[in-house]
């Protein structure tokens, strides 16, 4: 084992000197101007951590995949003092086996020095059983389980990890196109000023769960439902005909109102605290009608006051 984490040192290490080699004469930009961050994916296997990694990598973090967990302190102090590498992301999962219930530690050693967040991927079970059929991969901890009992027994093992995660991303329902926007849409850097804050606005139906990265959540149920209106009902609520009346009723301007007065009230004290991404969660009983025009109405009402914004609809009929 000591031969292998040494070994791993010095290929971070030789990878650190490459990297500076080939940037002598184009010296990259680095996301965040000066700042240094470490980011730390993990989360259960197909849930997308590979994929996510190279959306990190596209986005300029220097990236490594499996790095053992004991050489973490010193991959994060290679960070800290290199000239060339300002934001660095790596993965680290299941793999580790039992090295895993050290992490917590490990992590706050760490952060003592170098600002690391830490982002965990989960899915369904559903939807991990569906990959791992599709990609035919065996699963991490090893060929003498069924899928289900490993995926049962990897969360039970990773909880540790997840109690001390910074962000939550639930990728049941993302393509990995979905997976790289949510990626940039969280840590694309650039820009300056007291709004430097990037906005997810989410529709959603309660009937499929909350989505587990959700910062503030609305609930819209309390408006008149357009699934019963005939014409409406394979509609959704971005349709000029189902935003129409759910915007007819005095209580929906009387929401936006509040809802809006109250998100610009909180946001500068989001930023006060360090926060660079917030996700806002609107839900209605099946996600495709009021959820939908009240998300596409916030983004506009923020957009105006000058916040980055985007609107997605997890729930709604593609």
């Amino acid at each position: 084992m000591v031969r292998a984490v040494l070994g791993w040192a010095r290929m971070v290490e030789r990878r650190v000197a490459e990297r500076r080699k080939a940037t002598k004469k184009t010296k990259p930009v680095a996301p965040g101007g000066a700042a240094r961050e470490l980011v730390v994916l993990t989360g259960m296997s197909g849930s997308g951590k590979l994929s996510a990694l190279k959306a990190f990598e596209d986005l300029g973090y220097y990236s490594v995949d499996n790095l053992p967990l004991e050489l973490l302190p010193r991959f994060a102090d290679l960070v800290q003092k290199s000239a060339e590498i300002t934001h660095a992301a790596l993965v680290i999962d299941v793999r580790e086996g039992s090295r895993l219930d050290r992490f917590p530690a490990i992590l706050k050693q760490v952060r003592k020095d170098l600002p690391t967040r830490v982002v965990y991927l989960e899915a369904s079970e559903d939807a991990i059983v569906r990959r791992f059929s599709e990609t035919r991969r065996p699963h991490p901890l090893g060929r003498g389980e069924t899928v289900i009992s490993q995926i049962r027994a990897e969360r039970k093992r990773l909880d540790p990890v997840k109690n001390v995660a910074d962000i939550l991303i639930d990728t049941t329902k993302f393509t990995v196109h979905d997976l790289r926007a949510h990626i940039n849409a969280q840590f694309q850097r650039g820009g300056s000023g007291e709004k430097n804050l990037t906005i997810s606005v989410t529709s959603f139906g309660f009937k499929n769960g909350v989505p587990t990265d959700a910062d503030v959540v609305f609930d819209v149920r309390f408006l008149p439902n357009p699934h019963f209106v005939p014409e409406f009902r394979k509609l959704t609520g971005k349709h000029p005909k189902v935003a129409k009346y759910v915007r007819q009723f005095p209580q929906t301007q009387e929401f936006l109102d509040k809802a809006a007065d109250m998100l610009t009230f909180l946001l500068p004290h989001y930023i006060t605290e360090g926060k660079s991404y917030l996700t806002v969660a609107i839900g209605c009983t099946g996600g495709q009608h009021r959820s939908v025009m009240i998300a596409e109405e916030l983004k506009k009402r923020l957009s105006e006051a000058g916040y980055r914004v985007k609107a997605a609809h997890r729930d709604m009929p593609r």
